[in-house]
Formats: C-alpha cells, sequence, structure tokens
C-alpha cells in the first residue's frame, strides 16, 4: 500500500468513525428512545402522540405557517433576483440591495421576533410613526413577517446565482416571434428557473418548519412543533418518551425536502453555451423595480432599525433620549463579557476543526482512488446530515451524552455545530478540489515529494479561496445558531444565543439589542475579512470565475 492510499483511507475511516460516533449513535439511539414503553419496544409512544390534539395542533400550525412563508419569500426572492438580473438600474443600487437582504443572515433568528415587536408592537417604532398597529404581532402574522426575513436571504442566493445560467439571448428570440411579453417573461425566465423555484421554496419551508429562535421569541398561543418539541425536553415537567418522538416526526419534512430537492434537479436547464447579453433600457420597467427596490430596502430597515436605536436611549419608547449608558453597562459586564468571549471561542474553533473535516472529507471524493463506494458514502455523510435539524441534533446529543465527559462542555457545542452546518462547505470545497488539475499529485510524486507535501504545497494554497469561504460560514453560522446548543450550554459554557434566550425569559430587551448587534458586527468583520482574503489569495481559477460573472460571459468553454 503507498503513503498516499494509506492517508486517505486513513482519513475516510476517521470520518467515518466521526459521524458514526456523533451523528449515527445518537441517532439511532433517539429513534430506539423513541420506541420504548413500559412494556418494552413498541409503536404506544407514536400513537399517544399522533391522538394528541396539542400536538396535531402544533404540527398543523407549522405546516401551515411554513408553507404560506414560503410561498411569498419565493415569489418575492424571485422578482428581486429577477430585477437584479433583467434590469439597467445602477450597479451601486444593486449592491446596496444585494446587501440589505443579506442583513439578516449576520444576526440570530430569536432576534428577528424582538426587531418585529419593538417595531410593529403597540409601542413599536413603526407604530409610533403610523400612529396605528398594522397587524397583531404575536402569532401567526408576526411568525409570517419573520419567517419572510429569515428565510429571504438564503432563497435569493438560489435564485439570483441561478439568474446567471439563463442565457438571455432568449428574449429577443422570443421577441422576434411575436410572443407576447407576459409569455416571453414565462418562456425565458420563469420556465428555466423550474427547479431553482421549487429548491427555494422547499428550502424556506425547511428553514422555517425546523426554526426555535423566531416562535420562541414572537410566536404567542400559535404554537409551533419546534416549541413543543423544546417544552417537552426542557419544561417544567420534562418528558423524555414524547420529545423523542417529536423530534423524529420533525425529521420526516426533513428527509422529505433533501429528497425533493435532490429531484428538482432534473428541472434545471442546462444551455450548451450562455452568451453575453445587453439589458435593454426600459424606463417604466426600471421605475418599477426601483418603487420594488426601495420597498424592500425600507421594509427591511424599518425592521432592523430598532436595533440600532434602543442600546443607545434611555428606555425604549418611553425616554428616547441618547445615551451610551446601557452599552457602557452591558458590555462592562464581566459575566456577558465572558459569553461573548465564549461564543468566540466556539465559533472559532468551530470553523478550523469544521473546514478540515470537510476538507479530509472532500480529499477522499474528489482526489482519491478509492473504491467509489467510499465516495458514496462521504456524499451519503453529507445528505443526511443537511436533514437533521439542529433542535433534532440537540435532543439526540442529549440522550447520548448526558452524565458523559462532553456533557455541558465546550467540546459538545463544537461538535454539533460542525454536524449540523457540515453540508455546505463539503459541496464547496468538493467542488473546488474536483476543478484541479488531476495529476499534481502524480507530478509530486515524480520530483519526489509524497502526497502529503503536494496537497500541502500545491493542493491546499489553490483551494486558499474557498477555504477561506468555508471558515467564514461556519464561524458565522456557529455565532447565531440556537437550534442545537439551547439544549446542550450549561451555565459555564452558555453562547450569546443562549445567553439572549435567558433574558428574554427576564424581559431585558436592551441587553439583547446590545449582545444582537455585537453579533452583527462581529460578523459582518469577520465575513468582510475572509471575503478579502479569498479574493487576495484565491487560486487563478477562483479569479477567472469571478471575472467572467461580472462580464456576464458564462460559455461552458470558459469555465474549464
Amino acid at each position: 500500500m503507498n503513503r498516499k492510499s494509506f492517508e486517505l483511507k486513513l482519513c475516510f475511516v476517521l470520518v467515518c468513525v466521526i459521524f458514526a460516533v456523533f451523528l449515527g449513535l445518537p441517532l439511532g439511539n433517539l429513534a430506539l428512545k423513541s420506541l420504548q414503553t413500559g412494556s418494552g419496544l413498541g409503536l404506544a409512544n407514536y400513537q399517544q402522540m399522533l391522538g394528541s390534539e396539542k400536538f396535531l395542533q402544533a404540527f398543523g400550525n407549522s405546516f401551515v405557517i411554513a408553507s404560506s412563508e414560503a410561498l411569498i419569500t419565493t415569489v418575492l426572492a424571485f422578482f428581486l433576483a429577477y430585477g437584479l438580473h433583467m434590469t439597467r438600474l445602477p450597479h451601486k443600487i444593486k449592491e446596496m440591495l444585494q446587501l440589505v437582504i443579506m442583513m439578516p443572515m449576520f444576526l440570530p433568528s430569536i432576534t428577528y421576533g424582538f426587531a418585529v415587536i419593538y417595531s410593529f408592537g403597540k409601542q413599536g417604532l413603526i407604530t409610533r410613526l403610523l400612529d396605528t398597529q398594522l397587524f397583531p404581532i404575536y402569532g401567526f402574522w408576526g411568525l409570517l413577517i419573520s419567517y419572510i426575513i429569515y428565510t429571504l436571504p438564503p432563497a435569493f442566493l438560489v435564485l439570483y446565482n441561478a439568474f446567471f445560467y439563463i442565457d438571455k439571448n432568449f428574449i429577443t428570440v422570443s421577441k422576434i416571434m411575436g410572443d407576447s411579453a407576459i409569455r416571453t417573461f414565462l418562456v425565458t425566465s420563469v420556465r428555466p428557473l423550474t427547479g431553482s423555484l421549487l429548491a427555494a421554496f422547499i428550502l424556506s419551508f425547511f428553514l422555517s418548519f425546523t426554526d426555535f429562535g423566531i416562535p420562541v421569541s414572537i410566536g404567542g398561543e400559535y404554537e409551533v412543533i419546534a416549541v413543543e418539541l423544546y417544552m417537552q425536553m426542557m419544561g417544567a415537567l420534562p418528558n423524555f418518551s414524547s420529545g423523542s418522538v417529536i423530534a423524529v416526526m420533525m425529521l420526516i419534512p426533513s428527509v422529505i425536502s433533501v429528497a425533493l430537492l435532490r429531484y428538482m434537479e432534473k428541472f434545471n436547464f442546462r444551455y450548451n453555451k450562455l452568451s453575453r447579453y445587453e439589458i435593454q433600457r426600459s424606463l417604466v420597467r426600471d421605475s418599477i423595480f426601483t418603487v420594488f427596490f426601495a420597498a424592500v430596502t425600507l421594509a427591511f430597515i424599518s425592521v432592523f432599525a430598532i436595533m440600532f436605536i434602543v442600546p443607545f436611549v434611555k428606555s425604549w419608547p418611553y425616554q428616547p433620549v441618547f445615551t451610551l449608558d446601557t452599552v457602557r453597562r452591558v458590555l462592562g459586564d464581566r459575566a456577558l463579557l465572558d459569553i461573548y468571549i465564549n461564543s468566540l471561542l466556539v465559533a472559532g474553533i468551530t470553523a478550523v476543526a469544521g473546514t478540515v473535516l470537510c476538507y479530509g472529507a472532500a480529499m477522499v471524493n474528489a482526489r482519491s482512488d478509492l473504491h467509489r463506494y467510499c465516495k458514496v458514502i462521504m456524499d451519503v455523510i453529507a445528505m443526511v446530515t443537511n436533514t437533521v435539524p439542529g433542535m433534532v441534533l440537540g435532543v439526540a446529543f442529549i440522550f447520548v451524552f448526558s452524565g458523559s465527559s462532553l456533557q455541558n462542555t465546550f467540546a459538545i457545542l463544537i461538535i454539533a455545530n460542525i454536524l449540523h452546518f457540515f453540508t455546505t462547505p463539503y459541496l464547496m470545497i468538493k467542488s473546488s478540489l474536483a476543478k484541479m488539475n488531476e495529476s499534481w499529485e502524480t507530478t509530486g510524486l515524480l520530483m519526489g515529494d509524497t502526497w502529503l507535501k503536494t496537497v500541502i504545497k500545491v493542493v491546499i494554497p489553490n483551494s486558499k479561496a474557498t477555504i477561506y469561504q468555508m471558515l467564514s460560514y461556519f464561524f458565522v453560522n456557529a455565532m447565531v445558531t440556537i437550534s442545537a446548543v439551547v439544549f446542550l450550554a450549561g451555565a459555564r459554557t452558555m453562547v450569546i444565543t443562549t445567553k439572549i434566550k435567558e433574558l428574554q425569559y427576564f424581559e431585558k430587551f436592551d441587553e439583547v439589542f446590545v449582545l444582537s448587534l455585537l453579533i452583527f458586527l462581529t460578523n459582518i468583520v469577520v465575513k468582510t475579512v475572509f471575503d478579502v482574503l479569498a479574493e487576495k489569495e484565491g487560486f487563478p481559477l477562483y479569479k477567472k470565475v469571478k471575472k467572467l460573472l461580472k462580464a456576464k460571459e458564462y460559455s461552458d468553454e470558459k469555465f474549464c
């Protein structure tokens, strides 16, 4: 056995062992726990839960709100992406809109609920400006608005990227053939994006259905499945049997969502060649989208503006006088500062360790001569990880690791975060490695270098851009996540998002917004730094793709 084969097999075994211990074992134990009854194994727990009116109501509510939100978000995301690609608006305006849409990704979802409360509540900023409350914030409407804000960025990214691969010259062809404006729109913009539209809908549905942060802050009496799971596991009278059944039931929509996403790939169009196309000027079209973009920007800013106001006033809304007392008090609290440091520690180690794990798994898949089944197993691991909601993962960890040396440690938070966010970075680096020259390792061996030395000297430097993006992805998501860590963090290992959940209980919303602002600014700085490094240190192919994207020249030959 040569050294390369040995090292890759060792990497394959390590990845499999890690996921077997920290994903397979907890999920298997969770399924077993849900079947345990007083008389042995059986379906009694499921029969009892399915006969519970409260559970069925929560499950139905989750389905209704997630479906409604996903439909609205998909339509909104489509027209935002369409407007950015199909108008002649100034580039600066388009860049600003993208920044505004991406803003929620740098905040924990629990913050969205508080922002909506402080914007649309009886004493909210928008309510006071309009002198009327537009809608009742607790319950369906508050959840709907918050979920749209939460899921719009990822849905928008799916559709925005998909528009890059549409041949816009078909617009001219459609007009020459005498098609009406509506038919041209449907044939050249909607039909080619059928798969992406369905993917955006499913992604939005999945994120809403499994989210915990938003309903816990603004759900009110509108019970949803995520809160029901939390109450069963962490309520005054925990019921672990019911909790395990709910956790398993939450996996069903997740598995269906991922399966549908893979199925929808067959609907994606593939053009043999994508040529450059100059969008024609249209005063009516550009004016309409200018108003639309302004409305979306105003809506986002009006919701999140309160986050930048409350920390800097004496007492909102009763004493709206500028002061830094709240910020000083929060930042001067040693306990809160320690929690912030905990978050940085967990996010930093998650980013590094998660990137290393993803890189190893991707090397096995994209740059090894191991058996085909080894590569398939890596993809299966990524697919399974993508189907497990954070809350389910947290519950599964409780059952397996309670009483162990991992309980209430930073290590268990880091492991949960890595597993939770594994899929996207793995796919990023897998795609990057697959595009590189396959003969680099062979050339290195002929020159006397070991396989590992070639990887360190050649492969890794040529994938720096993707590595920086992976580090950024892990860090930002680890800073904002709450779904898994809410079950796993203890008093000593508390992170900012779990602290925000605690502050909500004591109604210390000024401190909530200060901590949210701290997360936001931290993530902005980290994302900016990594993006700059990715573009500066990126390998030639990365820079070439960036250049081609900006020039809108997308022929398949140019990407090879």
